[in-house]
């Protein structure tokens, strides 16, 4: 069966005894599990024991996790069960080590694929990866202040009206994502500022192409606006968006685990709870910004289109 690996690694700044604690819990795994979120009405069924528990959902598949050894507080192992969408077994390890006054966290996981799926092994790689990076920030989170502040709202199907635009196009590694996205945002506003346009509409990111397996991410940030523009700089484009049908989902917290939504969002996709235009770029709008609102009540709406 085609094997894949994956291994993340966070600096939380809390002791090794803590964050064990926290990780050893399963019934704390709903709070930062880069999955369960997902799916809220997907309520996991924990042993007496504590050292296993259980899941089975709509949007999550079902599955079952269990301690094999542990080693306090330095280490975790896990079997990890997968039933639905398709079986396999996968072993997990956590390990803590105290570091520079806190908790380095090492998360690994050595899994497996049906044979029919070797082609996917790169793919189930980098997003597994991608879902162990979001886990473990919101761990941090958690482990830091006490609370994971990201909360999504599943809005579902909706129709967006059509818009011109100003918008400044880029390419990046998906780790530069937000600093790129703000570079091409900061382009788009001193220009609407300088030539006297006011936006339309709310602020928005169209992502043209994001490849989790090389890590790139092609994207326009912009504004939309009523007029066409004139003597617009080299470094800006004019567009416009058609009207479109889309499934929407409403992610409130700061943008680090903007990550969260938009996996949310493609595993409702997977589920089938709506069928996803692909020919279409996906996008996220802003309801607010970060210049004048605080991080925890930042407003981000992903929006995938659908037929």
């Amino acid at each position: 069966m085609p094997k894949f690996n994956v291994k993340k690694t966070v600096q939380i700044n809390a002791s090794c005894d803590k964050v064990y604690a926290i990780v050893r819990d399963f019934k704390l795994w709903p709070t930062w599990s880069p999955w369960l979120l997902a799916e809220p009405a997907c309520t996991p069924s924990y042993a007496k024991d504590g050292k296993s528990y259980s899941w089975d959902g709509k949007i999550v598949g079902a599955g079952e996790m269990g301690i094999v050894s542990e080693s306090e507080p330095k280490s975790i192992d896990y079997r990890l069960v997968f039933l639905k969408p398709w079986k396999s077994v996968a072993s997990v390890r956590f390990e803590f080590e105290e570091q520079a006054g806190g908790t380095q966290v090492i998360w690994s996981m050595e899994g497996s694929l049906p044979f029919f799926m070797f082609f996917m092994k790169n793919m189930m790689a980098a997003f597994v990866g991608m879902d162990y990076e979001r886990g473990l920030r919101m761990l941090k989170d958690f482990a830091e202040i006490g609370s994971v502040p990201s909360k999504l709202e599943f809005i579902g199907r909706e129709s967006i009206k059509g818009f011109r635009y100003v918008g400044a196009k880029s390419g990046c590694s998906t780790d530069d994502i937000s600093e790129s996205m703000q570079v091409a945002m900061d382009k788009v506003k001193a220009y609407l500022k300088e030539a006297g346009l006011k936006p339309s509409g709310r602020a928005f990111s169209i992502y043209e192409k994001f490849d989790p397996v090389k890590r790139i991410a092609i994207f326009t940030a912009g504004h939309p606006i009523a007029s066409i523009p004139g003597n617009l700089p080299s470094d800006l484009t004019f567009g416009s968006m058609n009207d479109c049908e889309v499934y929407s989902t409403k992610h409130t917290g700061p943008y680090r685990h903007l990550g969260n939504v938009w996996s949310a969002s493609m595993m409702h996709a997977r589920a089938k709870v709506f069928r996803q235009n692909k020919r279409v770029s996906c996008f996220e709008t802003y309801s607010n910004e970060p210049d004048d609102t605080d991080e925890n009540d930042l407003i981000t709406t992903v929006h995938l289109p659908a037929k």
